[in-house]
């Protein structure tokens, strides 16, 4: 295909190109918006080959600016935007069952159900750092909760109720490791969960949210709108050897990075008596067990170069120089554990340094209103789309006409909203609309405008979280939040109310004053 770039030009005006074929499993397909990708899946009796086309999946488009078109740019909408139509023959389908099946059978070594054993002796470590060790008395207490919540059922299964309740923060567990949460949700995700590996139809009651043009044009919604769509910039402004010294303090006392170790099974292959014996795995006589930690790993390994500096740069945005100073604050061992597991180590001493900045962010960040304003364009620019009756529900008072919810708290939240006559229009924020912060973007999840004269405040943006009793907020989470609280004051003074609600009970509570 000749200009092929012309892919790019997401103008139709200056390019009527919008889209090609990627025909088949392992050939071409342009990295841009502008590409339709379907793949054929032809009869093969080749299991090789086979896994290969499943395995190839799709390639992440870019846009104009050559950007890839990833998490970090999409958020939740990833998924809509990167999407690949797989037309398989019936031999496929079969297939893609019969992968499924053996990918459960392989993972043979994980628990199949959850017994009071399985915690016994592990080592929980909650936000303080302090630790636990489970001992049996305590296991069985976590089981015993477990069940009495419904949780699990008689042979130990996951239930419903497990799923909704995790979905939404609101798992109840023993008082005895209520602060270790976190480690304990670890260890029952160890479980081999059979539902995680049933087929789906990835397309079945698909929806495509439509905008109401009436409900953009409404007064109350363009009011709303008109306090709400200011950008803002912000300026933090805080002693950084402060920041390098809590970063070394806080690494130094809680950095801890668990050891890599593997198994090597040995054995050995009988005599071949039958097809049958050699087919169902009885001839391979296992011999020795050998279990190693990182040592042989990193010598095998030992061409792997990693960026320590670099990649800590890149996820928490501070300065070459900063970095290095905290690196070089660490005591040996702590520093030391780099070589048992270099990814974890990076990924844990990132969190831990863009905690101490959150920390840093909400005593001394200052926004300020900006000319530049956010277009209602972003209702329209990129497609939204759920599961009926899964993450999406019809709606009427929503400036969609369904609205995509991401747990059964905001469900409930949006079907209340829908229901009460104070409430003039309502949108579910997309992705496009966020409050910029130093420790990342800030979607608000709510814009309310409500009828004047039935409320003390008429128009709200809200936070849905929720079980807010047992909540705890992390460091970063909170800054945000601080951060978006500043943002409206600076853009809107008393005119919009910002909060962090649990309920649609607790919304009206704030709003009636």
């Amino acid at each position: 295909m000749k200009n092929k770039e012309l892919l790019l030009e997401i103008n139709p005006k200056k390019s009527p190109v919008r889209f090609i074929f990627s025909h088949s499993a392992l050939r071409e397909g342009w990295d841009n918006p502008n590409v339709f990708q379907i793949c054929t899946l032809k009869h093969s009796s080749s299991e090789m080959r086979k896994h290969q086309e499943i395995g190839r999946g799709l390639r992440l488009c870019v846009n104009q600016a050559g950007e890839r078109m990833d998490t970090n740019s999409l958020g939740n909408s990833v998924h809509d935007i990167n999407l690949l139509t797989v037309i398989a023959s019936e031999s496929y389908t079969e297939y893609t069952k019969s992968l499924q099946a053996e990918l459960a059978e392989s993972i043979v070594y994980r628990p199949k159900s959850v017994t009071a054993e399985l915690f016994v002796n592990k080592t929980l470590k909650n936000e303080n750092g302090e630790t636990l060790v489970i001992d049996k008395e305590t296991a069985n207490s976590i089981y015993l909760d477990l069940f009495s919540n419904k949780y699990i059922d008689k042979k130990g299964i996951f239930t419903q109720k497990y799923h909704d309740d995790k979905a939404n923060n609101k798992l109840a567990l023993a008082d005895e490791v209520k602060d270790y949460a976190d480690d304990v949700i670890k260890i029952l995700e160890s479980v081999y969960d059979p539902s995680a590996y049933q087929p789906e139809d990835s397309r079945k009651n698909n929806v495509t949210l439509k905008i109401d043009r009436d409900k953009l044009a409404m007064p109350e919604f363009k009011a709303l709108w008109a306090k709400i769509n200011s950008k803002s910039a912000y300026v933090v402004d805080f002693d950084g050897k402060e920041l390098v010294k809590k970063s070394i303090e806080a690494l130094n006392r809680e950095l801890i990075v668990s050891k890599v170790f593997y198994r090597v099974d040995w054995g050995t292959l009988n005599e071949i008596t039958s097809k049958e014996d050699l087919n169902a795995g009885i001839l391979m006589a296992k011999e020795e067990i050998g279990h190693y930690d990182s040592k042989r790993l990193l010598e095998a390994n030992k061409n792997v170069k990693y960026d320590l500096v670099g990649k800590i740069v890149e996820l928490t945005k501070l300065t070459r120089k900063d970095v290095v100073e905290i690196l070089k604050g660490l005591q040996t061992g702590v520093f030391n554990q780099f070589k048992n597991n270099p990814e974890e180590f990076i990924n844990t001493a990132s969190r831990i340094i863009n905690e101490q900045k959150a920390i840093a962010v909400i005593e001394h960040i200052t926004y300020n209103m900006l000319d530049e304003k956010y277009d209602t364009d972003i209702f329209t620019d990129h497609e939204i789309k759920g599961k009926l009756n899964v993450n999406a529900i019809k709606t009427s008072n929503h400036i969609y006409d369904h609205v995509v919810y991401d747990s059964e708290n905001e469900k409930v939240f949006a079907e209340n909203l829908d229901a009460t006559r104070e409430v003039a229009v309502y949108a579910k924020l997309p992705d496009g609309f966020y409050i910029s912060t130093p420790v990342g973007k800030y979607n608000p999840d709510w814009a309310i405008a409500f009828k004047e004269g039935d409320v003390k405040h008429i128009y709200f943006v809200a936070e849905t979280k929720g079980d807010m009793s047992s909540m705890q907020l992390r460091l970063i989470e909170d800054a945000k939040i601080h951060c978006a609280r500043e943002h409206f004051k600076a853009i809107s003074g008393d005119n919009i109310v910002y909060d962090v609600i649990d309920s649609y009970e607790t919304l009206m509570e704030l709003v009636r004053g």
